[in-house]
């Protein structure tokens, strides 16, 4: 790999402060923009294993449903790598062809069930204001402050705690969002004519896709096959997109005191994984990168924190020290930090 000065001479200049977002941008501005070559090789393998494994998982029909489900990981594994580069077709830093992007961002939220046009853009929002309490709501985990958790009457804290258990938050919660709720969002402006457009197509094009596998396979078929794959898949994801933001240390601030490097940096976690683990998952564990310049495609990430060592200064998180974090449930604005439910009991009972 190239020598840092040889990337980009500013690199060897005194590291930036957060309070300088363009020295930023210029020290990870060598890493931006897509690798046609690389993005269509990564794409067209990924696509590969995907299909052989689910095909391997319908021949293991006959074999015994133990192998089915066995083979149902490596599949989720491959249906999640392709959702990575759905993302970054979103973030348009896939290809450097719009339609390109535009278009195979479509095909796979055709097989992760996410209309393309509709998860772009509630995810560009969520970019735009991660870490800024006055805009949560879109593309998030709902989390509420302490202060207006107390604020809420009794069923309605009620349901915040069911809401954050880590049964339904990985578990009914998953399924529920991207198999239903993704068929009809009704939480978003009807004025999003681009997302609406996007699900009603990607309606059409499931009712055809899995109509022909039905009428090819079979209705029990399909369903041994591709539910265990998409439970996987979605309880994976969101377990990922969790830790990636929800950790005690965090970063929420309102509006007026809120700093897009300072999100970047401090809100989002370095999840370290396995090798194959980080392959599978595109490299999305340097979540904090991405967040600092999406522009940068999944591929050149790693190239992008052994370049600039100052990236490697994110919170670090390992998959042991992931189990711990899903109780954490409300921002303590006065204390700076995600804490429990048990600490707020707790809390209540010393004062």
């Amino acid at each position: 790999m190239a020598e840092p000065s040889r990337l980009a001479p500013e690199l060897t200049a005194a590291p930036p402060t957060t309070s300088d977002p363009g020295a930023w941008r210029r020290w990870v501005a060598p890493f931006r923009g897509a690798d046609t070559r690389r993005s269509v090789i990564q794409v067209s393998l990924t696509a590969a294993l995907f299909a052989l494994s689910w095909a391997a998982m319908v021949w293991s029909l006959g074999v015994g449903y133990w192998l089915t489900l066995l083979l149902a990981v490596p599949t989720a594994g491959f249906l999640m790598r392709l959702f990575m580069i759905q993302h970054d077709c979103g973030h348009g830093s896939y290809f450097r062809s719009r339609k390109a992007r535009d278009g195979v961002g479509f095909a796979i939220g055709v097989l992760t069930l996410i209309p393309y046009q509709y998860w772009r853009r509630t995810h560009a929002h969520h970019h735009a204001h991660a870490g800024n309490l006055d805009f949560r709501g879109f593309g998030d985990i709902d989390t509420l402050t302490r202060a207006e958790y107390e604020a809420l009457p009794r069923g309605k804290r009620l349901a915040y705690r069911l809401y954050r258990n880590p049964l339904v938050l990985l578990g009914i919660g998953p399924l529920f969002h991207f198999v239903i709720k993704h068929r009809y969002p009704w939480d978003i402006p009807r004025s999003w004519k681009d997302a609406w457009a996007s699900v009603w197509w990607t309606n059409l094009a499931l009712v055809l896709l899995f109509g022909a596998a039905i009428w090819a396979l079979g209705v029990k078929t399909v369903l041994l096959v591709h539910l265990p794959v998409l439970a996987l898949t979605t309880s994976a994801g969101v377990w990922l997109f969790y830790v990636q933001h929800q950790f005690e240390e965090t970063y929420w601030h309102r509006s007026d005191d809120w700093d897009h490097v300072e999100a970047s940096l401090k809100g989002s976690s370095h999840l370290i994984l396995p090798r194959p683990l980080q392959w599978l998952t595109a490299h999305i564990g340097l979540h904090h990168i991405h967040h600092l310049s999406s522009a940068i495609p999944n591929y050149r990430l790693p190239e992008c924190l052994a370049a600039v060592p100052e990236l490697q200064q994110a919170t670090r998180l390992r998959i042991r020290d992931t189990w711990g974090l899903l109780t954490l449930s409300l921002w303590d604005e006065d204390a700076h930090r995600l804490i429990s439910f048990g600490d707020l009991r707790r809390s209540k009972t010393a004062a």
